[in-house]
C-alpha cells in the first residue's frame, strides 16, 4: 500500500494544476486587452477558432491568439458569429467573446432623400459602404420608399432594394386605406405619380397639400399641368437633374412626360416620392389656387388667376435681377 501516498499526493497535485489553470484562464479572460484605441476587424463567414484568434491578434485586440480556442471553450459562451466588428479600446478577451456570441456587429447606415431617381439611389447603392452583389433587375420608378436604411457588412444590394420596394408597397397600401377618395386619383399607381412630382417641386413639408391641390385642380378642369420636373426628368433620361436651365425649345418636346404638351398625369412616376407627398395627394389642402411660382425666398407664391400669377412671375424677375446686381457690385 506503499503507492497509497504517492497516489494521494499526485491527485491533490492535479487538483491544485486544475484550480491553478482556472485561475489562470478567468484571469487571462478578464485581463485589458492591448488596443489603446477601438479596433474594427471582419471576421469572415466560415472562420475558424484558431484563424478567428490570429485575425484578432494582427488586427491588436488579444495578445494570446494561441489561447483563443480554449478561452472561448472555457468561457461557455458559444457559438460565436462571424461579422464586422467594432471592439473598444483595451477590450478584455471576455467581452469580445460576448459581442461575438450575441453578433454585436458593425451597423451601416444609408439613407435615401426624398425624391431621387431610381437611377439616382442606384448609384447611391453601388457606392455605399460594405455592400455587395448586382443588382440584375433594376427597379421600377416610384417603388422604392425613401428612407434610412440600416444594414450590416455583406448586405446584398439586392436585399436593399428588396427592402425599399417592400416599405414603399407598405406604405403605399395603408395611405390608400385611409385616403379622401378622388375620381382624379383612382389608383395607387396614379396617387404615386402625382406625388412624385410634388416631391420634385417643392422641398418644403408644409406647401406639398397645397401643391397637390393645385396640380388637382388643374386636373379637374382639363389644363395640363405644366410641370418643369416631368420635362427635366424626360431630358436627362431618368437622372433628374440637368446641368442647364430648361429652354423653350424643351418644353415643346413631344413626349407624355412632358407636361407642358401632354393632358392629364405622365405615365409614370418620375422620382421616388416620401411619406409626407403621398400623404399631400391623398389629402390635399382646400384650395382653388391654379398656379404656384417660386417667390425668391425658398417657397412658392400661389394663385388663382392668370393675372395674378403673372404679377407674381413678375415680382419674382425683379427679386432675381436686384440680386443678380448685387452680385455683380460686390467686390
Amino acid at each position: 500500500m506503499r503507492w497509497l501516498p504517492r497516489l494521494a499526493a499526485l491527485v491533490v497535485l492535479i487538483g491544485v494544476a486544475m484550480v491553478a489553470l482556472r485561475f489562470g484562464l478567468d484571469r487571462v479572460l478578464q485581463t485589458p486587452g492591448p488596443a489603446a484605441r477601438p479596433v474594427t476587424v471582419l471576421l469572415p463567414k466560415g472562420t475558424g477558432g484558431q484563424e478567428m484568434g490570429r485575425l484578432l491578434a494582427e488586427a491588436g485586440v488579444i495578445d494570446r491568439p494561441l489561447l483563443w480556442p480554449l478561452l472561448v471553450r472555457w468561457s461557455g459562451r458559444q457559438p460565436l458569429q462571424a461579422g464586422e466588428y467594432e471592439f473598444p479600446a483595451a477590450a478584455t478577451p471576455l467581452l469580445v467573446i460576448d459581442m461575438m456570441r450575441h453578433g454585436q456587429v458593425v451597423v451601416h447606415r444609408l439613407t435615401i432623400a426624398e425624391g431621387l431617381t431610381v437611377r439616382q439611389i442606384l448609384a447611391a447603392l453601388q457606392h455605399a459602404e460594405a455592400t455587395s452583389g448586382r443588382i440584375s433587375d433594376p427597379p421600377t420608378e416610384g417603388s422604392l420608399l425613401p428612407s434610412t436604411y440600416y444594414y450590416s457588412y455583406g448586405e446584398e444590394r439586392a436585399a436593399l432594394v428588396a427592402r425599399m420596394q417592400r416599405d414603399m408597397k407598405a406604405l403605399l397600401d395603408d395611405l390608400w386605406a385611409k385616403r379622401v377618395p378622388d375620381p382624379l386619383l383612382p389608383t395607387k399607381e396614379a396617387a404615386l405619380t402625382l406625388a412624385s412630382i410634388v416631391e420634385r417641386e417643392t422641398g418644403l413639408a408644409e406647401e406639398r397639400p397645397h401643391i397637390a391641390a393645385v396640380f388637382l385642380n388643374r386636373l379637374r378642369l382639363h389644363m395640363r399641368l405644366q410641370s418643369d420636373p416631368t420635362v427635366i426628368y424626360l431630358l436627362s433620361h431618368g437622372d433628374g437633374v440637368l446641368d442647364r436651365p430648361l429652354s423653350h425649345a424643351d418644353l415643346l418636346t413631344n413626349d407624355p412626360y412632358n407636361t407642358y404638351v401632354s393632358d392629364g398625369l405622365p405615365p409614370g412616376p418620375i422620382s421616388n416620392p416620401g411619406r409626407a407627398s403621398l400623404i399631400a395627394v391623398l389629402h390635399p389642402a382646400a384650395s382653388d389656387d391654379l398656379y404656384f411660382v417660386a417667390d425668391g425666398s425658398g417657397g412658392h407664391a400661389f394663385a388663382r388667376s392668370l393675372a395674378e400669377h403673372n404679377q407674381n412671375v413678375t415680382h419674382l424677375r425683379h427679386l432675381e435681377q436686384d440680386l443678380a446686381k448685387r452680385k455683380g457690385s460686390s467686390p
